[in-house]
């Protein structure tokens, strides 16, 4: 029996019992753009078709992933993060657009930061994006997972920004005092009654750990990195969080307990409250 041809809509099509339409179609053209380096003309155009017998069965298999709902970033084994390409593999949380504008906003300020960590790094998006746009900031960044720091640390060497991977645990910190210009941090902020309203490649496939926190302490991480930042961040310091828009009243308030000054949030691309600042004074 001959073997169907391949085209863009039977592609897509198997993709509709995990994506709506529009989705499905984005996440082949993507996957065909990325690792295949065609465009949607050339697939028109009967580039499925003149793929070596290779390629054909390397994009069976990654087909056969997408099926199962496993994200198209962990399938392509890359992901695009403020104009520079990273590692990715499962296990690794996949960077979003709201991080990259975390990294804008820490970017835009004023300051010339010497020094900056990183906590909760995953990929290393953050840290390796602000050690190339910084020129001369010694920039740390702390994971307490051993497989996570050692894709981070090849995201930086292959992309030659210099940063510093510990292990560490961001809900016991050293007793540092007075040795970052910037703490940042994008820890896990999502709670467990909100799983629900996630879609099957998340929850089937990134890491929990980088995701969740207890209904009961949705700011764990949070209180445990500001804690640590009231003392490690210098006089005039910043702490930057990615955040729960569902609890930035609840942050702010925890923030100017442990005596933090001039606190300000930012919106996202979607006008949801998503970062937020903190001075030390």
């Amino acid at each position: 029996m001959k073997e169907q041809t391949t085209t863009y809509r039977n592609l897509w099509e198997r993709l509709t019992t995990v994506y709506d339409v529009g989705e499905a179609k984005s996440v082949v053209r993507w996957l065909l753009d990325v690792s295949f380096q065609l465009t949607l003309a050339d697939v028109l155009g009967g580039a499925l078709e003149r793929l070596s017998a290779g390629d054909k069965q390397r994009l069976k298999q990654m087909m056969l992933r997408l099926e199962q709902g496993e994200p198209v970033q962990y399938v392509a084994g890359q992901t695009e993060f403020c104009g520079r390409w990273l590692h990715l593999e499962p296990g690794v949380l996949i960077p979003r657009p709201e991080t990259e504008e975390l990294c804008r906003w820490i970017l835009g300020g004023n300051h010339h930061p010497s020094s900056i960590l990183d906590i909760g790094t995953g990929s290393g998006c953050i840290a390796i994006t602000l050690a190339l746009e910084l020129e001369g900031a010694k920039v740390m960044a702390w994971d307490i997972s051993p497989e996570v720091l050692r894709i981070a640390s090849e995201n930086a060497r292959r992309l030659d920004a210099n940063v510093d991977f510990r292990r560490q645990d961001a809900l016991l910190p050293p007793s540092d005092a007075d040795c970052w210009d910037i703490i940042v941090s994008n820890p896990p902020y999502v709670c467990d009654s909100e799983r629900q309203q996630m879609h099957i490649g998340v929850l089937g496939h990134e890491p929990h750990q980088a995701l969740f926190v207890p209904d009961g302490d949705p700011l764990r991480f949070y209180r445990a990195i500001g804690r640590y930042a009231s003392t490690a961040l210098c006089r005039g310091g910043s702490l930057y969080f990615e955040i729960n828009p569902l609890y930035h009243s609840p942050l702010c308030q925890l923030l100017e307990e442990q005596g933090f000054k001039d606190i300000s949030t930012q919106n996202d691309q979607f006008g949801k409250c998503r970062m937020v600042r903190a001075i030390r004074p």
